[in-house]
């Protein structure tokens, strides 16, 4: 199937189910992907099929375009609800991700206060001082859990380097509830496996890991555009609905997209 690369290191104002009216801020090269998870449902295609052959957008660049797109935005009256780290890849693998994240909160303040910093991470490089650093400067730090299962993680989201989901909830607890977890749901197959992460087995245990990470939100979500693996479905309406009260009866807030 079709899949999208974005531009870098700015895209949009596009429109997020989640977020509203997002800016896009892409830290990865505009001609491929870079990402430490190669999940199969990745609207930027698989990693191998991405190979970018251009270098990542540097901090003074990043600030510079930014800049400039928001003095556009600005004098058209058509200023953005967030600024969303988003795009081609694991925005936090950026070497000077917390220097970016300090220039656009201060650019952020300059041009349009009202809007909030998002991030939305796999959560691969909370373990790094620097990177944590930074999310606890955002308004929304978004690290996604899409299970506690090992086995269910190693053949949908596919690390590419060491990933331990144990550690990655001690890392998520950390935050102290400074942090926003999004979790894919969905159904089908993928080389002949399930792909379906809805029922009892995977809902339950990972309803424990979040009563352990005790995060401010929730956010639970379905596939929306086109996926480059073949044989996946969307969760129902009523799967994620079902999800997300059991969410709430928790106490923590969640959202539901379809």
């Amino acid at each position: 199937m079709s899949t999208v690369i974005y531009p870098s290191p700015v895209f949009g104002p596009v429109h997020s189910r989640r977020l509203g009216i997002s800016l896009g801020i892409n830290l990865q090269p505009a001609d491929g992907k870079v990402c430490s998870f190669d999940c199969i449902y990745c609207e930027c295609g698989f990693n191998a099929d991405r190979r970018p052959h251009t270098p990542r957008p540097r901090r003074e660049e990043v600030a510079a375009i930014l800049e400039r797109k928001l003095q556009e935005m600005a004098a058209e009256n058509a200023l953005p609800d967030v600024l969303t780290f988003a795009g081609n890849g694991e925005p936090t693998s950026h070497p000077q991700f917390n220097d970016i994240i300090g220039d656009t909160i201060d650019l952020r303040n300059r041009y349009c206060p009202q809007a909030k910093v998002s991030v939305l991470s796999n959560a691969t490089y909370i373990h790094r001082p620097e990177v944590r650093e930074a999310l606890m400067k955002v308004d929304n730090n978004i690290l996604k859990l899409d299970t506690v299962d090992t086995n269910y993680i190693r053949r949908v989201d596919r690390p590419t380097g060491h990933y331990d989901v144990e550690k990655t909830v001690e890392l998520l607890q950390a935050f102290n509830g400074n942090v926003i977890i999004q979790t894919l749901f969905m159904r089908g197959e993928y080389q002949g496996e399930s792909t379906d992460n809805t029922g009892e087995e995977y809902v339950g245990p990972w309803l424990r890991a979040l009563q352990r990470i005790a995060p401010r939100e929730v956010m639970v979500y379905t596939i929306d555009r086109e996926t480059p693996a073949q044989g996946l479905l969307k969760a129902t309406r009523e799967q994620l609905d079902s999800i997300k009260l059991r969410v709430t009866a928790l106490g923590i807030p969640c959202t539901a997209s379809y």
